[in-house]
């Protein structure tokens, strides 16, 4: 990854929590490229964490859902390193149930992951950042599916939809000195893909359905918070960056005839 102009964080902590895989390696990546000191978090350690021509994240156990987990997590940045810069609220996700039959305890679990559990992270890290004189940047990971339908992940869009009215409302409470800001992506390719596409076919199918032609992949993700953690986003707080690649084919396209004239 190429350091672009403005985006250099020599001297800048960065947490990047569930940091270890997916979507979250590569914003610690990105980071890492731009010279930051990188702390990423997840209940186990990996086998390899994200580096970057032998830069090293480090890593420090944790439960987002945790409170004493939270407590630990934060002591150590403040004793290790002094500071933080910037936070980006990654850990989160669903699997697939459908909303008809999941449990009661499993949609609570996923609210409280998605929703209730960055919001814990973010408070804490608004604490040392009111304490520093240059303050800090908070940035939520949020989804497509806070904006349209998302069967089979009911409960997770519910959540993504309370993080861009929760954004809205930090940055007024937290503001001057700390923004509050969403990254949100649409369809992502990762590791864990197929997951989701079922096949390479499922995968291009998806992609035939965005202006773009494809699936974002983790970089996109990185280079959007490398820019709105950045001073040259320094006028953006309680705002939501769409990354969709232009949004999905609407169906009724597909389905309309048109008429010759």
């Amino acid at each position: 990854m190429e350091l672009q102009a403005g985006l250099d964080y020599s001297g800048k902590v960065v947490l990047v929590t569930g940091g270890t895989q997916g979507i979250g390696a590569g914003i610690a990546a990105g980071f890492l490229a731009a010279n930051a000191q990188v702390i990423v978090c997840a209940r186990r350690e990996p086998e390899r964490l994200p580096s970057v021509a032998g830069n090293s994240a480090s890593f420090i156990s944790a439960d987002v859902r945790d409170q004493d987990s939270l407590q630990h997590l934060f002591s150590t940045i403040e004793r290790d390193f002094g500071r933080l810069d910037v936070l980006v609220n990654n850990a989160g996700g669903s699997p697939s149930a459908e909303a008809a039959t999941a449990s009661p305890r499993f949609h609570e679990s996923i609210i409280a992951l998605n929703l209730i559990a960055p919001l814990n992270v973010a408070q804490r890290a608004n604490r040392l950042m009111q304490a520093q004189a240059q303050g800090g940047c908070i940035v939520f990971i949020g989804s497509i599916s806070a904006l349209r339908s998302s069967p089979g992940t009911a409960a997770y869009g519910a959540a993504k939809a309370g993080v861009l009215a929760l954004v809205q409302s930090l940055a007024v409470e937290w503001g001057p000195k700390v923004r509050v800001v969403t990254v949100s992506p649409g369809l992502v390719l990762t590791e864990k893909a197929h997951m989701h596409y079922v096949s390479d076919a499922g995968i291009a199918a998806a992609a035939a359905g965005i202006p773009a032609e494809r699936l974002a992949v983790a970089e996109d993700i990185a280079n959007a918070c490398l820019y709105i953690a950045s001073p040259l986003a320094s006028y953006a707080s309680g705002c939501n960056l769409l990354l969709h690649g232009g949004g999905e084919r609407p169906a009724f396209l597909g389905a309309v005839q048109v008429l010759p004239t």
